[in-house]
C-alpha cells in the first residue's frame, strides 16, 4: 500500500472514532485483493448513527479528493455501508453484522 493511501486511510480512521464509530481497523488487502489496497472497517452503534456518519464521511472524502464510486443519497438500513472509494474500500457495520461476517479473519494474512 503506498503512502497517500496509508495516509488517507489513517484519516479516515480518525475521522470514524471521532464520530464515535468503535473498533476500527485499517486492513492492508493489497497483496491479496485486485481491486483494493485497504479496508478501513468500523462499528456504528445504530442505523441512524450509521446514516449519519456515511453523510458526514462523504464530506471528507471528498476533501481528501477521493472518488466515491457508489454514492447512494440515503444509505440502506440494513446495518451495513460499503462505501467504494477504489482503492480504499470503507465497511461501517452494526456489531451484530460485525461479528457475523468478521472481515478481519476472512482477509487476515495466512502463513504457508
Amino acid at each position: 500500500m503506498n503512502e497517500l493511501i496509508d495516509s488517507n486511510a489513517k484519516t479516515i480512521g480518525q475521522f470514524l472514532e471521532d464520530h464515535k464509530c468503535k473498533d476500527i481497523h485499517i486492513i492492508d488487502v493489497s497483496g491479496e485483493c485486485s481491486w483494493a489496497d485497504c479496508f478501513v472497517i468500523a462499528t456504528v452503534n445504530s442505523v441512524g448513527h450509521l446514516k449519519g456518519v456515511a453523510h458526514e464521511l462523504w464530506s471528507e472524502l471528498n476533501n481528501l479528493g477521493l472518488e466515491v464510486n457508489n454514492r447512494h443519497k440515503n444509505p440502506q438500513g440494513d446495518g451495513w455501508e460499503l462505501i467504494d472509494c477504489g482503492s480504499i474500500v470503507i465497511h461501517l457495520m452494526s456489531s451484530e453484522l460485525r461479528d457475523f461476517y468478521s472481515l478481519e479473519k476472512l482477509w487476515q494474512k495466512k502463513d504457508l
